[in-house]
């Protein structure tokens, strides 16, 4: 999320081109699933202990539990078909472009510049309106055979209850996810330092010690994989928070309010709903977009 140097253009182009869009319309099945666990609209079940009291008679003691991403994902099978596994991925595939072009100059930049935070702001301002319509598209949960709502229908709905003002509810947890990203890069650019450094070490007598192995590019992904886990389960409560600040008409209003609120309510077992998903989705997706990009600048490069 952050401002591109003139220079890396056909990097980042190949690098959006190899990951984004590929990795969006890939995931966009575990990115439903992720958001309904994240929602407080998602259908809880009810499992019953018989207990037996002293008298002998027996007792029901109700449990109320969340339902697991495969339990979710056989409720979206089976009440609304395979096609809502991919509900939002129009707007998700506008929006990527964007995202993914920012999300490169992290990487490509020294991360800590004050204007590059300044961008990573304006470019969540930028984009907001568009994930704002992914996760109601995603949320819009429908029977089959009933009328889908559109993204132009989605639209048209949070203009009509909420004006321009309602396009932006949930940007300020995604502010605070920028923490998410300064914590992948630099925990991404220490390990594989230190791989580097390895090498280096290692191969003292090889004659050209410029030549990248199949392991250097595994090494990479390990590290982008293992970077991003930890980066996003430190981070990962900001996500359950904007996604319930872009539901529809609730009681959640500002990221605290709703922080406190989820905690009051639900525990603290709830800022983490949906991050076995959200890691399944996001570490594969990371660790290929990451070696991609240095197999395409190793080659760019001669």
């Amino acid at each position: 999320m952050y401002f591109f140097s003139s220079g890396s253009s056909k990097e980042t182009l190949v690098f959006f081109i190899c990951g984004g869009t590929v990795g969006a319309i890939l995931t966009c099945p575990l990115e439903v699933v992720k958001t309904r666990l994240q929602s407080s609209s998602i259908t809880l079940y009810i499992s019953e202990v018989h207990l037996s009291t002293v008298n002998g008679a027996s007792v029901n003691r109700v449990t109320r539990v969340s339902p697991g991403p495969l339990h979710c994902l056989k409720m979206i099978l089976r009440k609304e078909g395979p096609r809502s596994l991919f509900r939002g991925l129009g707007p998700n595939l506008v929006g990527v472009a964007p995202s993914s072009y920012i999300y490169r100059a992290a990487y490509s930049n020294c991360i800590g510049k004050v204007k590059q935070i300044v961008c990573s702001f304006t470019a969540i301002t930028a984009t907001n309106p568009i994930w704002l319509i992914k996760t109601r598209l995603q949320l819009d949960a429908r029977n089959r055979g009933e009328k889908r709502m559109s993204a132009f229908e989605c639209v048209r709905k949070v203009y009509h209850s909420d004006g321009i003002k309602g396009f932006y509810r949930g940007m300020s947890a995604s502010y605070a996810g920028i923490s998410e990203t300064v914590i992948h890069f630099v925990i991404y650019e220490s390990i594989k330092r230190k791989l580097l450094d390895f090498k280096t070490a290692s191969s003292m007598d090889s004659e050209d010690e410029s030549v990248k192995e199949a392991s250097d590019f595994v090494g990479m992904m390990m590290a982008a994989a293992t970077s991003k886990t930890c980066a996003t389960s430190i981070a990962y409560p900001h996500e359950v928070v904007r996604t319930r600040l872009r539901e529809e008409g609730t009681k959640y209003r500002a990221f605290f309010q709703t922080l406190s609120l989820l905690v009051r309510e639900e525990g603290y077992g709830s800022l983490y709903r949906g991050l076995t998903t959200h890691l399944i989705r996001q570490i594969p997706n990371t660790a290929i977009m990451m070696s991609t990009y240095e197999v395409v600048v190793y080659l760019l490069n001669g």
